[in-house]
């Protein structure tokens, strides 16, 4: 819901550069808000004291305003090092609004926030709906990229890419399995994998639809199958070379090596996922998630998504935060785990925000893989973030000040889509005409 101050007031740029002039727009939304006569707008970093009590940092800067002839209020700033900056708009000494803007250090200018799901089902695993319309009611929720990765199969992500690949839509769909392989219990998500890990061998995905390249990689390009039988010698190869500790599960290890390398030749992002999920106890050994968080051969860790009950993501949490205390530095993610994209609790309980040069498959992957991701809790009304510090203040920030008014656009979208693929052609037009509004709203409000 977009809160009433953005309502009344628009303001942009609302995103730039640390120490750097910039000059920002206060716009009115109404003529119940329109500015006339004379004001004063006050900046104040968020990060640096109330000037009551910390007069020597001069956290406070004034300037006299009056509005343009389009009414809107103008005025120039440097706003210092990284951090969330309050901007008030006072009449006759009164607050009328407070607005908020935030300046980014050197390595994010560039990087927009996008945010997605890299972990869910439709119906053609153990999912209630079918991929094209799971991908429309998730654009309707925000998301700006999504990976449909069903139970043993790699086709449904293809399926739900090309439902949409004759409308201009601004929605990153990518490639995704959950892979799962004989003898090896523990989750991989393939996200983005340019082929299926799953379809390597024998299996569910060739019973549904066969072994043809075309549904089995993104562009028709991958290894050949191999039987289950060479997989297994392949990862008892693996792991002779690994040496791997004696009270550790040897073949299972080896195997999500094996999985993960694969993920890797195949350009995408391999997950580790809940490994505190309850399946019956802990999915995985303790033993055996602290090796894994030792020697990481995954690219990312699934460190919210699933479940709605604390055991799982609040241990998720505990563990990432005590492995970088140990010095330990690894991705993160969020994901629904959902099965249902409708009527149902777990639908919307958790996300990833990816700080990202461009909302495209690569640039969603390396961005993930360079750290710059944060994990989004939504289980309660609350939201709560887990990452790096710095990440977490500004993606409160984006979820308080950027995501309501980004989101009212993917809802027109995601409710497009979802008209489109049930048969309304009319939906192509309308789509085509709006099409570019989420790019323009990023050149508004991102001054990069």
């Amino acid at each position: 819901m977009v809160k009433l101050e953005l309502f009344n007031f628009d303001i942009f740029p609302k995103v730039f550069p640390c120490d750097e002039e910039i000059e920002v727009t206060i716009k009115p939304l109404g003529a119940h808000v329109a500015f006339d006569g004379e004001y004063t707008v006050q900046v104040r970093a968020v990060t640096q004291g109330n000037i009551r009590d910390y007069k020597q940092r001069n956290n406070l800067a004034s300037y006299p305003v009056q509005p343009d002839s389009d009414g809107c209020i103008r005025f120039s700033h440097i706003y210092r090092d990284e951090q969330e900056h309050f901007v008030d708009v006072l009449k006759d000494e009164k607050r009328i609004v407070r607005l908020s803007v935030y300046s980014l250090l050197p390595d994010m200018v560039g990087r927009y926030p996008f945010r997605g799901d890299l972990h869910m089902h439709t119906c053609r695993s153990d999912g209630k709906q079918a991929p094209a319309i799971v991908a429309a009611e998730y654009r309707k929720n925000g998301y700006d990229f999504l990976a449909i990765t069903d139970h043993d199969s790699y086709y449904p992500s293809l399926e739900a890419i090309n439902a949409y690949k004759d409308v201009p839509i601004e929605y990153n769909l990518v490639t995704g399995e959950e892979v799962h392989l004989e003898d090896n219990d523990i989750h991989i998500v393939n996200f983005g994998g340019k082929y299926s890990v799953n379809a390597l061998m024998p299996g569910d995905h060739h019973i549904d639809v066969g072994d043809a390249k075309e549904l089995r990689s993104l562009d028709g390009e991958c290894p050949e199958v191999i039987s289950v039988e060479e997989y297994k010698r392949q990862v008892r190869e693996l792991a002779e070379e690994l040496d791997i500790p004696e009270d550790i599960e040897k073949f299972t290890y080896a195997a999500c090596v094996w999985i993960f390398n694969h993920i890797k030749k195949a350009d995408g992002l391999g997950i580790f996922c809940h490994p505190y999920w309850l399946a019956n106890v802990f999915q995985v050994p303790e033993t055996l998630v602290e090796y894994m968080m030792q020697t990481q051969p995954f690219d990312a860790f699934e460190v919210l998504g699933g479940e709605s009950y604390y055991q799982q993501n609040g241990f998720q949490a505990a563990r990432y935060y005590d492995d970088r205390v140990k010095g330990r530095k690894y991705p993160i993610v969020g994901s629904t785990d959902s099965h249902s994209c409708v009527h149902n609790d777990g639908a919307l309980i958790a996300s990833t925000i990816v700080f990202a040069p461009e909302n495209t498959r690569e640039g969603i992957v390396y961005s993930i893989k360079d750290c710059y991701s944060v994990a989004v809790d939504t289980i309660s009304t609350e939201w709560r973030l887990v990452g790096e510090t710095r990440f977490i203040r500004y993606g409160d920030f984006l979820l308080r000040e950027f995501f309501p008014l980004h989101d009212e656009l993917t809802f027109e979208e995601g409710r497009l889509m979802k008209d489109y693929v049930c048969g309304d052609e009319a939906s192509k037009a309308v789509l085509s005409a709006i099409n570019g509004r989420m790019k323009k709203q990023r050149e508004k409000y991102f001054k990069f």
